[in-house]
């Protein structure tokens, strides 16, 4: 009988986006345009941050504002109007060792691409409580973004979560729309830099409460009405009451995946290999959105980088003669 032999089915591309959220998709419209016939994973999130967020009113053009799941479903509709192959699933395994950019998805799916951009984005850090969860996927006064969502809370009382600098930042931020600021520190002193810490305690109307953790998030199962708050210099339990509670405990980049050939910071942040570009310290590999941003986190700066992405893709491509 003659052997039957089996090919290995690796796919061929020319441009593949992984990842969803803002940076994903408007990368995905520009290499679409440039008909660089662009695939997508859209990733363990599709859509990405935004979809946990219920109203955006500061991105440009949506002068009611608009939901971030809402804004993520039109960015697909026009990723997809140009012919941007968007795929659920993701990509658990790369190898960028040679000149050609291997990967595989979830299912043992090989791919190889000739850029890759990288727009895994970034994962707010959660307290993990069920009460925080379930206000969380509300939308009812749990959030991980001041800047975004401080607006929602002018003229009430807010709790914010957290001992760094961006902490610090989000509470003097909150204390210029909010009548009152209780900040929840954990330990008994700021982790934050000395003029952050500085700052947020000169502040009139933050209060601060150190080595005070958070036992629950109290609500009326649709909106939050308070927290229930332990002080553990004396174990003495407290309830503060507030409309919004916001965590501002870190992000986690989604980067692992990159880290055996992509230069990552020591907290998993991607590297720009040349400031000013998207450029990575892989020839052809590219990374746009929050993966490499720990600054702005917003969902505009990562549009803005998702172009700059499939730009420098094209350009890339273009002195390859491709």
């Amino acid at each position: 009988m003659p052997k039957t032999i089996i090919m290995s089915q690796i796919e061929r591309i020319s441009c593949l986006i992984i990842g969803s959220g803002p940076a994903g998709y408007t990368a995905a419209i520009y290499a679409a345009r440039a008909d660089m016939k662009p695939v997508m994973y859209q990733g363990m999130q599709p859509g990405g941050q935004l979809t946990t967020t219920n109203e955006v009113e500061n991105f440009p053009g949506y002068p009611d504002g608009i939901t971030g799941p809402d804004m993520m479903l039109q960015l697909e509709a026009q990723a997809k109007r140009f012919e941007t192959d968007v795929r659920s699933g993701f990509i658990t395994k790369v190898d960028f060792s040679g000149s050609v950019h291997k990967c595989w998805t979830e299912d043992g799916h090989e791919i190889h691409a000739d850029t890759i951009i990288i727009s895994t984005g970034a994962s707010a850090k959660y307290l993990g409580l069920e009460s925080e969860q379930h206000y969380l996927k509300l939308g009812g006064g749990v959030s991980a973004c001041a800047v975004c969502d401080g607006f929602f809370y002018r003229n009430q009382e807010v709790v914010i979560v957290g001992a760094g600098d961006s902490a610090c930042e989000e509470a003097h931020y909150l204390s210029k729309l909010c009548t009152k600021v209780t900040m929840l520190v954990r330990r008994d002193e700021f982790r934050a830099s000395k003029i952050m810490a500085d700052r947020v305690k000169k502040t009139p109307n933050i209060e601060i409460r150190f080595n005070t953790e958070t036992l629950e998030v109290l609500g009326d199962g649709q909106l939050v009405t308070g927290v229930r708050a332990i002080d553990r210099s004396n174990n003495q339990e407290s309830e503060i009451a507030c409309t919004g509670f916001f965590v501002a405990i870190g992000h986690q980049p989604n980067t692992a995946v990159f880290q055996d050939y992509i230069d990552l910071d020591e907290t998993g942040y991607i590297k720009y290999a040349q400031p000013g570009t998207s450029k990575t310290n892989v020839a052809g590999v590219f990374v746009a959105g929050d993966a490499a941003d720990k600054t702005y986190r917003q969902a505009i700066t990562a549009a803005g980088t998702g172009c700059m992405a499939a730009l420098d893709a094209e350009r890339y491509l273009a002195a390859k003669g491709h």
